[in-house]
């Protein structure tokens, strides 16, 4: 099966073995395609484990959030991802994306620009830019 992340890739050699946590993805880019597919596949311990703790949307409460998550997952439709641009430091990165969701059978596709941090070896998203 193709991942999700629209990678053309096979789920097992792309996004499949970050959410088993397995291994590490080693740029931002890696993360922000393997986050859209966690959505995708409603992975919400995965998107919660690769939050940055200064995210505004980080949340201790990990029930709610992770049901918070769950909820957008089982309502949304995850139909492509197109990445515009990368640009990665050694502990910044910025990703500019197009995702094509639906919700409801209507339309609701964004673009955004994601910052992400590195701490330590990992990269976390932390906030839309």
């Amino acid at each position: 099966m193709k991942c999700l992340c629209h990678s053309g890739l096979p789920h097992s050699e792309c996004c499949g073995p970050y959410h088993a946590r397995k291994i590490l993805p080693e740029s931002a880019l890696q993360l922000m395609r393997s986050r859209y597919s966690a959505y995708a596949y409603k992975h919400p311990e995965y998107i919660i484990a690769t939050t940055h703790p200064e995210n505004p949307f980080f949340s201790k409460d990990s029930a709610a959030w992770t049901e918070s998550i769950l909820q957008f997952c089982k309502k949304t439709e995850f139909r492509g991802l197109k990445i515009l641009e990368f640009v990665e430091g050694d502990q910044e990165a910025f990703v500019t994306f197009l995702a094509h969701i639906f919700q409801n059978g209507k339309d609701v596709s964004f673009q955004e620009t994601s910052r992400f941090i590195k701490v330590g070896d990992r990269w976390l998203y932390h906030s839309m830019q």
